[in-house]
């Protein structure tokens, strides 16, 4: 079944809540836990499972994107029909970008019906979390389904920002609402609902058929939870198949996170260094892919003034230099400098971020390449962050990428 599955993922998407760290790359290219990026996550979940076939079909700011698939992703063999393939707008089905989730699948139809494939399992390139595909796709045959939808339990409370589901005691899907003002619980638990992941898998020849009649149809959002779904419930045998549970090969953690704004980004990276992280990165045989460059290793060095470095419950990738500073509870990318005396806490600095002698960082998002002055304090007053940069509902400053400080 695997060799006959087509994966697309949609990562078109303009991440406008994640600005300013989205102004210059796609929200699947922004990086993650030290050394990833947003996407790693999805594709490497297709790598385990046995998925080869896959379309990343790109839009806004998509160069960053597509530079990350070709540096880290050039791995299956083209001769054995496997790919990695970024695919952008081409406008083949008229004038315009891709207006939705299932008008972006739509307008590629071309690819899927020369495809040769008899499912097609679609996903999005913006979520942190691991998971076998191929028990989602062996759900799918056994219930002879013409869709199955990936789901999980949310907090009833939380439940208005997803689409919600309602199935049978054989997990067919009765009733669908997209971001409901009234979630229904589940009957099983009334503090919790069944939520829609934006994980479907498709018999092919129904995606044809549904896509080519939704194009067709006026009024419509041409997205599969608003449009698509609510309508297959009513003709087609839909299923849901429940996250995390067991015949996956993938240990079930159960962790899933819409990293869509900045402070559900943030403490998404911030829960890596839990004592027990609820996302497992060092499993051995479910490992996250990416591109590394050639690094050397992170250290602590002694300062100037003969200050030692301090690196505490911290994750730090190849070529980080703690020189006299203090690093504590805090995630850095490749190359970042903390010098003497400075001190990091509870911040993310992305690449090549320089930190001057003396500097304070406190619950921060450092973009690449800025070079915070000696002596700055940065996340401590927020009427002066406020006027310089971004700062969240929940007060994580964000200083974006290659940021002019005054007087440098």
């Amino acid at each position: 079944m695997l060799h006959e599955t087509l994966t697309i993922i949609l990562a078109g998407g303009t991440g406008s809540r994640l600005h300013p760290l989205t102004e210059d790359r796609a929200k699947p290219a922004v990086p993650f836990g030290g050394k990833y990026r947003i996407i790693d996550f999805t594709l490497a979940n297709c790598l385990h499972s046995g998925l080869r076939r896959i379309l990343v079909l790109t839009q806004y700011k998509s160069l960053s994107l597509q530079k990350h698939l070709r540096d880290g992703w050039s791995i299956f063999n083209p001769e054995l029909g496997e790919y990695v393939t970024p695919v952008p707008p081409q406008m083949r089905t008229g004038e315009h970008w891709y207006r939705g989730t299932a008008d972006s699948v739509y307008q590629n139809l071309y690819l899927l019906e020369r495809s040769g494939a008899q499912w097609v399992l679609i996903l999005s390139g913006d979520h942190i979390y691991r998971m076998d595909y191929a028990a989602m796709l062996k759900s799918h045959l056994q219930h002879d389904a013409g869709l199955t939808v990936g789901c999980m339990d949310v907090p009833l409370a939380e439940a208005t920002e997803f689409g919600i589901l309602a199935v049978d005691a054989n997990s067919k899907i009765e009733h669908f609402e997209e971001k409901p003002a009234n979630p229904t619980p589940m009957a099983s638990d009334p503090q919790l609902a069944l939520a829609s992941m934006g994980i479907y898998v498709f018999s092919i020849d129904l995606l044809l058929e549904v896509l080519n009649a939704d194009a067709r149809e006026e009024g419509s959002t041409h997205d599969f939870g608003k449009d698509i779904i609510p309508r297959l419930i009513e003709t087609e045998k839909v299923y849901a198949y429940h996250f995390g549970g067991e015949g996956g090969r993938v240990t079930p953690d159960r962790y899933w996170r819409d990293v869509g704004t900045l402070d559900s980004y943030y403490e998404a990276n911030m829960d890596l260094l839990t004592p027990v992280p609820p996302i497992n990165l060092y499993q051995a045989d479910w490992p996250i892919r990416t591109y590394q460059s050639q690094n050397p290793p992170a250290r602590t060095v002694p300062g100037d003034e003969g200050s030692e470095g301090i690196f505490i419950n911290s994750i730090a990738a190849g070529g980080v230099v703690v020189s006299g500073g203090s690093v504590q509870h805090s995630i850095l990318f490749p190359h970042v400098f903390v010098d003497d005396e400075a001190v990091i806490h509870d911040s993310i600095l992305f690449n090549g971020v320089q930190v001057g002698k003396g500097a304070e960082l406190q619950r921060c998002i450092v973009d690449k390449d800025v070079v915070i002055p000696a002596g700055e304090r940065i996340g401590f007053d927020k009427e002066k962050d406020a006027i310089r940069f971004t700062i969240t509902e929940k007060g994580v400053v964000i200083v974006p990428r290659n940021y002019g400080f005054a007087g440098n």
